[in-house]
């Protein structure tokens, strides 16, 4: 189907798009997950999930949750998020998730914010949170443990098996007229944004939003009716929900893995066709897989700069559209039988494509990918449009770009240089903060994104940094930080990267070293060290560091070279000083090392 010709099914609500889906697909698998202890597969069918979703419904239902109240998830991703997610918003309430690395006061803030009456709670390390913060959250009638145990005193607390038992008495009938009542206008879920400049705002996203993302993510992709996608982001963050709407709408089945420890074993489990991904997933395994080549040294090392030089080679014929010569055929072949096979395994062996969304995707890394035979798609959006505008497709895409947009959906650039959008994945506005809305959305729909970019005459969409991030040097260069941070990261030394210079004669940056690299360094250099953060003070250490970033400093021109470099610890959602979508807080950052950036700049 030409995208400029695709129909768009106009859905009352999330609700009727499971449902169209259950009725297709009943008996297929719809979910998958691994045990904790054992890592034994569980699965259940679309039938199987719908009749969840019915449980969950109607013990919302007999705790008098209605239309439009807020109802809270904060867990780790897993099935039962999914599974009370569709629960909450097929009878017209309102999901609002909670990263389940947040700090009490953090949860705090969202739960009286989104003014919410129920949470959902993993395990007894979120209760606990809850409990602490349990006098300053006094809406909150309930809360539902998906597992774990309680003090069975306290009827503030009740399993989950406790809470589908509740709904024993509704009836399916009572169940669908509540459905009925559910628009395409009323809102679904609000997804907090991660408050990289300040307080977290409140998007509020409706049925249509989100049944229309889905559909039109479904004409960017290719999928088929028995693929497999893996799910690991963080299910708060409307990125991870986005991919989760598209795997229902398509009939899809999702596959959980346990837990961030057990990723890439639970993802050589699961062997997905597809899946999508922070930048910070596809760095590891880079970093892993360069560090991994270079300790073997010796023949190894030398097979797989060959394999990498061969795939580079057929990776530029490919994006050039140039037929690939039979010999460089025949030596991709056997690159992929030595080396790249190992890597493809490691994904699980049956990957046909990913997308990388939510940051830039540094070029030398997903080029490293496409020669080793997975290709890393990258795309874009934001909160405020369920997180999808653009992305590259399987049989037209460019590295370093992110795409055209999705079809249904308009883009333009900004007299100032602004990338925006417009169409039916906007959202309806920030909840409770009218003025903060009418600074986002123009009055004739049109999203300020706050990127800057250009768009092709082939309607690819290039991002060329953030209006609010851009820095200005005291000779008046305009410099886009991001592009430089992500080619320093690049370094297998080197872990995050935040460049410093507005304002200043020459660029410096704060650099946290790669903890499993910079051990291993340490220890064949007998350089004594107790913890990390003894590393980063260490000389040899800096050197080192300052060699790595003198080198990448090569790919710049002069005025974007990293002048000075200070080591710093790790930058940690702990520590306040990258969000849980792993993005710097780069004004907080600053503001805590201002002393060692002071130091950066004698004059």
């Amino acid at each position: 189907m030409k995208e400029n010709t695709v129909q768009f099914k106009d859905y009352q609500n999330t609700h009727q798009m499971l449902k169209e889906t259950v009725d297709r697909c009943s008996g297929q698998m719809a979910y998958k997950w691994f045990l904790e202890d054992s890592g034994q597969p569980v699965s259940v069918t679309w039938g199987e999930f719908y009749d969840q979703v019915k449980k969950v419904s109607k013990s919302l239902m007999a705790l008098d949750v209605k239309k439009d109240d807020k109802v809270n998830i904060i867990s780790y991703t897993c099935y039962r998020w999914v599974l009370s997610d569709l629960g909450i918003t097929s009878i017209g309430a309102c999901t609002v998730g909670i990263y389940q690395s947040n700090l009490p006061k953090d949860c705090k803030y969202v739960i009286n914010h989104s003014d919410s009456v129920l949470i959902f709670a993993e395990d007894e390390k979120q209760l606990e949170k809850l409990l602490e913060i349990r006098e300053d959250i006094p809406d909150i009638r309930k809360v539902v443990l998906f597992k774990g145990s309680y003090d069975k005193a306290d009827d503030w607390v009740i399993t989950f098996e406790e809470f589908l038992k509740l709904g024993k008495d509704v009836s399916d009938e009572d169940f669908l007229e509540q459905t009925s009542t559910v628009n395409p206008d009323d809102p679904a879920c609000i997804v907090y944004t991660s408050g990289t400049t300040g307080v977290p705002k409140g998007a509020v996203l409706t049925h249509d939003n989100i049944t229309f993302t889905a559909q039109t993510v479904r004409e960017c992709g290719e999928f088929m009716d028995d693929d497999e996608m893996f799910l690991f982001l963080p299910l708060a963050h409307v990125f991870a929900r986005t991919c989760s709407y598209s795997a229902i709408l398509v009939g899809n089945t999702g596959v959980f893995n346990r837990g961030m420890p057990t990723l890439m074993d639970d993802m050589k489990a699961a062997r997905p066709h597809w899946f999508v991904s922070v930048p910070r997933i596809f760095e590891k395994v880079y970093s892993k897989v360069m560090s991994g080549a270079e300790a073997k040294g010796g023949m190894t090392l030398k097979i797989f700069q060959w394999a990498c030089n061969v795939g580079n080679q057929v990776t530029d014929c490919k994006l050039e559209k140039r037929p690939i010569p039979f010999v460089l055929d025949f030596q991709y072949k056997l690159a992929t039988k030595l080396v790249f096979s190992k890597i493809q395994e490691a994904l699980g062996g049956r990957m046909r494509w990913c997308i990388s969304g939510a940051a830039p995707l540094n070029p030398d890394i997903e080029k490293f990918f496409h020669a080793a035979g997975i290709l890393v798609l990258e795309g874009i959006g934001m909160t405020e449009n369920m997180s999808f505008s653009n992305v590259n497709r399987k049989d037209n895409y460019r590295i370093g770009w992110v795409g055209p947009p999705g079809p249904g959906i308009e883009q333009k650039i900004g007299e100032d240089g602004e990338i925006m959008f417009r169409g039916r994945n906007v959202m309806k506005g920030y909840y409770k903060m009218p003025e903060e809305t009418a600074e986002t959305i123009t009055p004739d729909g049109w999203l300020l994104t706050g990127d800057l970019g250009e768009i092709d005459s082939e309607n690819f969409l290039r991002v060329t940094g953030r209006k609010k991030e851009i820095i200005i040097t005291a000779g008046g260069k305009n410099i886009a930080p991001a592009a430089i941070e992500g080619v320093i990261a690049t370094s297998k030394y080197v872990s995050q990267v935040c460049v410093i210079g507005d304002q200043r004669k020459y660029l410096s940056a704060l650099v946290t070293p790669d903890p499993d690299n910079i051990k291993d360094y340490a220890e064949a250099n007998n350089i004594p060290f107790e913890d990390i953060d003894g590393l980063v003070k260490d000389e040899r250490i800096i050197r080192l560091i300052e060699s790595q970033v003198e080198g990448k400093n090569r790919e710049f021109a002069s005025y974007e070279t990293i002048k000075k470099v200070t080591l710093v610890p790790e930058f940690t959602i702990e520590n306040g000083l990258i969000t849980p979508t792993l993005k710097l807080k780069k004004n907080i950052i600053r503001e805590k090392y201002s002393d060692e950036i002071d130091e950066m700049y004698p004059e």
